[in-house]
């Protein structure tokens, strides 16, 4: 389920990156791709905020950062609640995420430099 949100956030990414570079070409496919993006946006942070509130609350309910801090006996359910806890926290699926963000923030940046001034001066 995860990969779907996943793709999701990459979508979103995308389409976000291409609203300036419709602009010069398609108002209409600018507009689209804002759209496309935003709620996409809206849908994989949506999904991210309820699982991040999910695990708070498991944490909460278990008191598992005071019973680790304090030294205290964990038993199978808390290592299993730390498995996963971990398990996520060292997903490659957020690296990944960051990754194209970042790299299509650049691309979206060096092509708004190019059409608006390099182009431009022709």
């Amino acid at each position: 389920m995860s990969w779907i949100f996943f793709i999701i956030g990459l979508m979103a990414t995308v389409s976000v990156r291409l609203v300036s570079f419709f602009m010069d070409f398609n108002v209409m496919y600018s507009k689209i791709a804002w759209y496309v993006g935003v709620v996409g946006f809206f849908i994989f942070f949506l999904y991210k905020f309820r699982v991040e509130a999910a695990r708070a609350r498991l944490i909460g309910r278990r008191d598992l950062a005071a019973r680790i801090r304090d030294k205290k006996e964990l038993d199978e359910e808390d290592y299993g609640l730390i498995g996963a806890i971990l398990c996520g926290l060292s997903s490659n699926k957020d690296r990944i995420n960051y990754i194209f963000i970042f790299g299509s923030s650049v691309l979206a940046l060096l092509f708004a430099v190019y059409f608006d001034f390099f182009k431009a001066v022709k």
